[in-house]
């Protein structure tokens, strides 16, 4: 990656990016019965796309979760994967479909509603995995975690499928037990998320 010292660099060929737009997306709709975020329309075009803009560039290939819409979703040009975990079990079964279909080393992971995301959001987080010999680096900005926006070491795909096992589907429990970066982008605006039709009217 340009800029990155060659000791902490991670080639981008050898990160897979993940777009997480697996989820129910309730609070997207008034009714309560939830609309597929990734394709609300933001500033000219669907929200996934500006989302797909600033990652793709970060990384080699690139896989989008999705489980509905999926014919809308590969428009966008990329494999389009469901969960392998029924009942739209939450990031981490996005996560796991993510790891099955990913045949580099490192994945990458972010949502589909944060438009926002940083330009060098991979590229800081294998710096800091690969300086502090972690297994996953996770984005933070001051005390909030945003455990979404991911870098992991594919390694770590037995104890993912070992955790789910449990039935227990909280991302932070699962990767507590891991050798876990933490990296501090000191820009809360840059992970924001964008859950309701309030927040999309907001920021358009």
């Amino acid at each position: 990656m340009p800029g990155s010292d060659a000791k902490t660099a991670i080639e981008r060929q050898k990160i897979t990016g993940l777009v997480l737009a697996g989820g129910l997306g309730r609070r997207m709709s008034d009714d309560g019965l939830g609309l597929d975020k990734g394709l609300q329309p933001f500033r000219g075009k669907p929200m996934a796309a500006h989302v797909i803009e600033r990652l793709k560039p970060q990384v080699g290939p690139l896989l989008i979760n999705a489980n509905r819409n999926q014919q809308q979703y590969e428009h966008f040009g990329a494999p389009v994967i469901a969960d392998a975990i029924e009942g739209y079990a939450g990031p981490l079964a996005g996560l796991h479909a993510g790891m099955i279909r990913t045949t580099t080393p490192y994945l990458a992971t972010v949502p589909c509603d944060s438009p926002f995301l940083p330009l060098d959001l991979v590229e800081r987080l294998a710096s800091e995995l690969i300086s502090q010999e972690a297994q996953l680096a996770v984005a933070y900005s001051g005390a909030q975690a945003y455990p979404v926006f991911m870098l992991l070491d594919m390694q770590v795909r037995d104890s993912l499928e070992a955790f789910l096992a449990t039935g227990r589907r909280k991302i932070d429990a699962w990767y507590a037990a891991l050798q876990v970066a933490t990296v501090d982008f000191e820009d809360d605006d840059a992970f924001r998320n964008i859950n309701t039709p309030q927040e999309l009217r907001q920021f358009e």
